[in-house]
């Protein structure tokens, strides 16, 4: 993905592969962080995150999943989810365990499975709505099983998994024995439609699964401050206090005066989500007629900002070598959909659009994804 950006930058595309926003920061949030570093909260915070921060934090995840949370024995603040899935792993993953991961998959889960000297045991999501076979994920489990990763709503597919298939996991997690880390970094960015049940559910609202999930989440999607790397783990206290040993080693602590503004953003009231809900529904309805218009198959996401789409329309040999093209000669960018597989050949015809864009941004991007249709 990051290379993407840069091959973007290298041929002046329009950047639509990795998945930052780039409209600004709300202006209240921005100004709480600068009222911090003004009045001096530059120093360390308390390792696991500071106490004003976990506070909102346990108050939004009471208002938000209905969970009591104890912001002393059960919150870690991270650099990022990245770290927090990282160093959630390492903390309760022995040498030899497996962990089970989706595909297509976010590109950080499996080698933070092997970071932690464990073994990645990969299951598919199936287009066009991206389910999983149960016998497959049944066979997935074994007595070496020590964690399952779920990614709710799903990066890159748009999947928002369902409570039956939630309640599915959580009974094999039970099974067997194991964990569930749960990556909800885009709870709050869903598309409601018609004779569907779209909603966010947190695997630790499953019953049996509060005491075996670790919950794993960030400021960056839902208040657009990625580069703030401000993330959090939730986790019963035995998991958390090792994840706060392997935290400290890792990074130490998060920024302290981005932590005082995270509290005050984590205090906003539900109509900033509705708000954010409804502008992100208004550009994913920009960009996917675009894309089917111009050939794409696309996969109609009901969750995060994320068009997974079929290219085989094309006539390209692989992903790598359309995103080239796309890239060289029209002059936006995408994602390889193979970059989120373990096998190439599994995505290599498919591509992923991000649409955490401005209106201008997708409108440039339409305007040289027509030139798409010469080939088609």
């Amino acid at each position: 993905m990051r290379e993407m950006t840069r091959e973007a930058l290298k041929h002046v595309a329009v950047n639509l592969s990795q998945g930052f926003p780039v409209f600004a920061t709300p202006a209240d949030i921005k100004r709480k962080a600068m009222e911090a570093i003004e009045a001096d909260v530059n120093q360390y915070a308390i390792t696991w995150g500071s106490k004003d921060f976990r506070d909102a934090i346990a108050r939004k995840t009471k208002w938000h999943l209905g969970l009591d949370i104890d912001p002393e024995t059960e919150i870690t603040v991270t650099c990022g989810s990245t770290e927090g899935m990282i160093a959630a792993m390492m903390a309760t993953v022995d040498p030899g365990e497996e962990v089970i991961v989706f595909e297509p998959f976010y590109e950080n889960y499996a080698p933070d499975a092997i970071l932690s000297d464990a073994k990645p045991r990969h299951v598919a999501l199936r287009a066009p709505d991206w389910s999983f076979d149960r016998d497959e994920l049944r066979a997935a489990f074994s007595e070496r099983t020590k964690a399952i990763i779920v990614c709710n709503p799903n990066n890159p597919t748009g999947k928002v998994f369902t409570r039956d298939e939630m309640e599915f996991i959580a009974g094999l997690c039970q099974e067997f024995d194991a964990l569930c880390f749960t990556d909800e970094i885009y709870e709050h960015i869903l598309y409601p439609r018609e004779g569907a049940d779209i909603r966010h559910i947190s695997m630790a609202q499953i019953e049996g699964m509060r005491n075996r999930t670790v919950v794993v989440n960030s400021m960056s999607k839902t208040y657009s401050v990625t580069g703030w790397r401000v993330g959090y783990c939730i986790a019963p206290p035995e998991i958390t206090g090792a994840i706060r040993k392997v935290h400290d080693f890792l990074t130490v602590g998060a920024a302290a005066p981005l932590q005082s503004a995270g509290a005050y953003a984590l205090s906003l009231p539900a109509e900033y989500y509705e708000k954010l809900q409804t502008e992100y529904r208004a550009r994913r309805d920009v960009l996917l007629p675009v894309l089917e218009q111009c050939g794409f198959s696309t996969f109609v996401p009901d969750g995060a900002y994320y068009i997974m789409t079929d290219i085989s329309a094309f006539g390209f040999d692989n992903d790598v070598e359309f995103t080239r093209h796309l890239i060289r000669e029209i002059g936006v960018a995408c994602v390889p959909g193979s970059s989120f597989y373990r096998e190439s050949t599994s995505g290599q015809q498919q591509v992923r659009f991000c649409f955490c864009k401005s209106d201008e941004t997708l409108n440039r991007a339409a305007e040289r994804l027509s030139k798409l249709h010469k080939l088609v």
